[in-house]
């Protein structure tokens, strides 16, 4: 007596019934066949280095010699690690600093080019261009700006504060422990200002125009309106900037490698840095793999608290 196979062994049962017509089956598997290298590419150069590094992680291993298993160990030294610590107060100094001043300065720079004038496409894509520039690029600029004699930001604060006739100097940026990371944070909301700025103007546009209008009708000010309508409806797209920024946030890396090589006195070593470090300077790659995966569990909780909290403040039309 024959027997049917299982149901999840059928392609009908988990493709829908439209498997069953030849020509639709001829276009799936034409679907699939071209998914397929982007599947492989996926598997071999995400999945697959992502459990490497797991794997790492339980080894003591300089790329040179044998590895050893040591299990946690190098968890359990992380904990006990004043550098790593000190990394992450300084990757919590960044986030703080440059998350709440990007979105304020995105969203009110959205707002000043979501009005209808003469030549706002322009405006718009010069402020749009720092988003697409390379990183690299940006951070010797900038870096360029910073220096204490030659640069263009210091010279116009001192000219500035002599024609006041205050008694200050511009600091020495990026050698100072205490004005590095606010470079560095200064530098990183210009440069992805004009991402977040598109993302609100798209936001923007999409609030229904006769919201307003009765609004106007209501004699409702402008600045009413704004907290009344604009903020409101705007929250998912705030949602959305937020938890990108706060993510970018933790990875910050290019910035601090550029613009102060972690110094001055490693005020500006942030956890990716400490990672990079790790793992191609001082070969710890066992180490270095077990600090990834511990930044990895607090993005990955500190998303997640968002997510649960977003009833809360994100409301939807």
């Amino acid at each position: 007596m024959a027997t049917s196979a299982p149901a999840w062994r059928s392609p009908a049962n988990w493709l829908g019934p439209e498997y069953r017509n030849p020509a639709r089956r001829r276009e799936i598997r034409a679907a699939f066949l071209f998914l397929l290298p982007n599947v492989v590419g996926f598997l071999i150069f995400m999945v697959g280095p992502l459990l490497a590094s797991l794997g790492f992680s339980l080894l003591d291993w300089n790329l040179l010699s044998a590895p050893d298993m040591v299990w946690l160990g190098n968890y359990l030294e992380l904990f006990r690690d004043a550098e790593f610590w000190r990394s992450l107060r300084a990757t919590f100094y960044y986030l703080v600093g440059s998350v709440p001043l990007g979105l304020v300065l995105s969203l009110a720079l959205a707002l000043a080019l979501n009005q209808r004038i003469r030549g706002i496409r322009f405006f718009r894509t010069v402020y749009f261009i720092p988003v697409v520039s390379s990183m690299v690029a940006v951070a010797l600029m900038w870096r360029w700006m910073y220096n204490p004699t030659s640069g263009i930001l210091n010279y116009m604060l001192n000219e500035t504060f002599a024609f006041l006739r205050l008694p200050l100097r511009a600091p020495d940026w990026l050698q100072s422990p205490v004005w590095a990371m606010p470079a560095i944070i200064l530098m990183s909301v210009w440069k992805g200002m004009g991402y977040n700025m598109v993302l609100f103007l798209a936001g923007l546009q999409g609030i229904p125009r006769h919201l307003y209008e009765a609004a106007e009708i209501d004699g409702a000010s402008n600045q009413r309106q704004f907290w009344t309508i604009t903020l409101p409806l705007l929250t998912p797209t705030t949602f959305f900037v937020l938890i990108m920024s706060i993510i970018g946030s933790f990875q910050v890396f290019e910035q601090a490698y550029i613009m102060t090589q972690g110094g001055p006195v490693r005020s500006t070593v942030t956890t990716v840095y400490y990672i990079y470090e790790n793992g191609f300077e001082w070969h710890k790659m066992g180490y270095a793999s077990a600090v990834a995966w511990v930044l990895f569990a607090l993005i990955l909780g500190v998303t997640l608290i968002q997510w649960r909290t977003q009833e809360r403040w994100v409301f939807y039309e």
